[in-house]
């Protein structure tokens, strides 16, 4: 008799043990509130790129409303690939830009990519498309990718967390398709550093001779106005494919 009440107390314990530890996670999941900044980031001089709920703050590059292809969902911006294109675009997309330029800065945001999807985070742009069509004809990106469907993943650059076709990242702390990255750019009086899921990947200088070597050995030796601005806005790309932001917050230093 003593074995069988001892025998229950134990489950009824375990069972406590089990429901508030389920209530805690719970809680903990109800408490992870997206697009936001924490009183120490207000402090610290963050600024929110992103509300959650809005394109405040964004316009297509060029000018002109965001595309209806990008869809402000479940606290994300959301590239939605299933609408026409129009080459690698669609349609109703297009890359699209902060309202605000920034110099030196410190750019945090979440991303995912869909199964084979592409897209990136362009910064330094500078938006004149009576000479610049495309915001990538001035500003670098740090690559958005799929490395294990998407066909870019097999050239020499252009990989998920790389400055695209210009320095490749010194690992690869990517996830899989469809889960969330945190990634980090951070640009201080030409010293660039790239973070991916918290670690640094590419760290490298702009504007010096070096740069100007490694964007002549690139496809975009050809764009005069590639990597020359030191003051630019930031974009996020329209590659056809889907993907989502969130999270997307800047410090200007």
């Amino acid at each position: 008799m003593f074995a069988k009440k001892l025998g229950i107390g134990l489950l009824a314990a375990f069972c406590l043990t089990a429901c508030t530890q389920n209530k805690a996670q719970q809680s903990t999941m109800k408490k992870t509130v997206h697009n936001t900044l924490s009183q120490q980031e207000k402090k610290e001089g963050w600024l929110l790129l992103f509300d959650g709920k809005s394109y405040k703050g964004w316009h297509k590059y060029g000018g002109g409303a965001v595309g209806t292809a990008w869809i402000v969902k479940d606290s994300s911006i959301f590239l939605d690939a299933g609408a026409k294109k129009d080459d690698w675009q669609i349609a109703t997309g297009g890359d699209i830009v902060t309202d605000q330029a920034f110099g030196d800065f410190h750019l945090q945001y979440d991303w995912k990519v869909d199964k084979g999807g592409n897209s990136g985070v362009i910064f330094y742009i500078h938006e004149d498309t009576t000479k610049y069509r495309w915001g990538w004809q001035t500003g670098p990106e740090m690559q958005v990718l799929d490395n294990e469907r998407h066909s870019d993943a097999k050239i020499h650059k252009h990989r998920a967390g790389d400055l695209y076709d210009l320095i490749a990242s010194s690992s690869e702390p990517v996830k899989p398709a469809l889960e969330w990255n945190h990634a980090e750019i951070k640009s201080v009086k030409g010293k660039l550093d790239f973070y991916l899921n918290g670690v640094n990947v590419v760290s490298t200088h702009l504007w010096d001779d070096n740069w100007r070597k490694l964007i002549a050995g690139s496809k975009f030796k050809d764009m005069p106005g590639f990597g020359t601005y030191r003051e630019g806005k930031i974009s996020l790309q329209d590659h056809g494919d889907k993907v989502w932001y969130r999270n997307i917050k800047i410090r200007k230093l």
